[in-house]
């Protein structure tokens, strides 16, 4: 399936929209982690938790369970809040 890559990540992928495959986030977060090392860490937690400043969006939808299940036809955003002064 197609995975939007926020550019903050990019350095890992080198593209802004990658392939990978997964029947659900989890398991697509570890198929982008075989294929670019050190992006899962950037996304999940130790405890397997999102982090606070990542948000997913399946087909636009924002998804808060890494267990969501996934088709191959879905589109995955993976979008990194910014913040600031």
């Amino acid at each position: 399936m197609n995975v939007l890559i926020p550019s903050p990540l990019r350095p890992y992928t080198r593209a802004s929209e990658v392939e990978a495959e997964g029947a659900t986030l989890a398991e697509l977060l570890d198929d982008l982690d075989r294929r670019y090392p050190g992006l899962k860490f950037r996304v999940i937690d130790e405890q397997e938790k999102m982090r606070p400043h990542m948000r997913f969006f399946v087909n636009g939808i924002q998804v808060f369970d890494i267990a969501h299940a996934l088709k191959p036809t879905d589109s995955v955003y993976l979008v990194q809040a910014l913040s600031g002064g």
